[in-house]
């Protein structure tokens, strides 16, 4: 198995980023051919570090199916063993307490023996099975708050109403290319101008969530919902991560004020900095392997920046308020 080969054919002629598709994307649900909800029968994988995967958990969190679905925590510092991959040496003997797996391809060549891309988080896994079952995280966490509503704690907010579900899917997609892949495309671009041309597009939308934050408290009025969270888990890593190793260095999240109030706001919520660690995320994105499995350069842990600063007054109320029926 070849991801280091892989993870380079994610790199286009142009040298812009192009994100490898999702392998296992059978829905969740009760419907012929779909995933059955059933309570501890799946585990969530995920790494601290990662995005993708820490939205899913702010979700999991949220709507209290902690007991429903598991966790399982791969290390934020890739393993230097020649190929990208995730590995569980935060745990006794370096392997997932309960899946008994070292690394996270392990669980994907279970599924599919011939598995070729990069081993992914958040990945759900079917337990008995040890395989992967579901790696789409761009819709992981609209099935954790519509069908898998039975396991819902008492009282959970609707991050996923009925009658918005088109805007928000709408705004979803324009996060996830220009913000959420936007920093990644920064990143790992390899042409100056796939890079300019990603850089342009991340700060255009950046300012467009800015003015839109200008008016109401959230990104679709006084209530929490799914496009918050995804929006969420790029801010907090912006000025950790993006902003020097990506090079996504116009603005600081800081230097934006609605976005930076607005990010304060959601991380002192439950669910949302109670999950973020940012230790996790810098040490990943400054230490750990990124798009080369084979580098040596030496690195260094950036001392900065002030994370207290999250921590201090955003007044968000002020704006719009907040809906009681979606307090969280």
């Amino acid at each position: 198995m070849n991801l280091h080969k892989k993870k380079l054919e994610e790199i286009s002629q142009d040298g812009s980023f192009k994100r490898q598709t999702n392998r296992f994307t059978v829905p969740f649900g009760q419907g012929k051919g779909e995933l059955p909800i059933e309570s501890g029968r799946y585990r969530l994988l995920w790494s601290a570090a990662c995005p993708w995967a820490h939205r899913a958990v702010i979700v999991r969190r949220i709507l209290g199916l902690e007991d429903a679905i598991s966790l399982g925590t791969a290390s934020p510092m890739r393993p230097a063993i020649g190929r990208v991959d995730w590995e569980f040496s935060l745990d006794d003997g370096n392997k997932d307490p309960v899946l008994g797996t070292q690394y996270v391809s392990e669980v994907y060549l279970n599924a599919d023996p011939e598995y070729s891309g990069r081993p992914t988080v958040p990945v759900m896994v079917d337990i008995k099975k040890k395989k992967a079952v579901n790696n789409d995280y761009f819709k992981l966490t609209n099935y954790f708050e519509t069908v898998w509503s039975p396991f819902h704690k008492e009282n959970a907010p609707d991050l996923y109403p009925e009658h918005l579900r088109n805007e928000i899917d709408e705004l979803n997609d324009k996060i996830f290319h220009d913000v959420n892949n936007g920093v990644y495309k920064c990143g790992f671009a390899q042409s100056q101008e796939a890079y300019e041309e990603s850089f342009d597009q991340l700060f255009s939308r950046l300012d467009e969530l800015e003015e839109r934050l200008s008016e109401q408290r959230f990104l679709h009025g006084g209530f929490i919902t799914d496009s918050d969270v995804r929006l969420y888990t790029t801010l907090a890593r912006f000025d950790a991560a993006y902003y020097n190793g990506f090079n996504t260095n116009l603005n600081l999240l800081r230097e934006m004020p609605n976005l930076w109030a607005y990010a304060r706001d959601l991380y002192q919520t439950p669910g949302f900095g109670d999950t973020t660690d940012f230790d996790a995320i810098k040490r990943h994105y400054h230490l750990s392997i990124t798009i080369n499995p084979d580098s040596t350069d030496s690195r260094i842990l950036p001392k900065g920046p002030d994370l207290s600063l999250w921590n201090t007054p955003h007044d968000r109320e002020k704006v719009s308020g907040r809906d009681e029926k979606y307090l969280i």
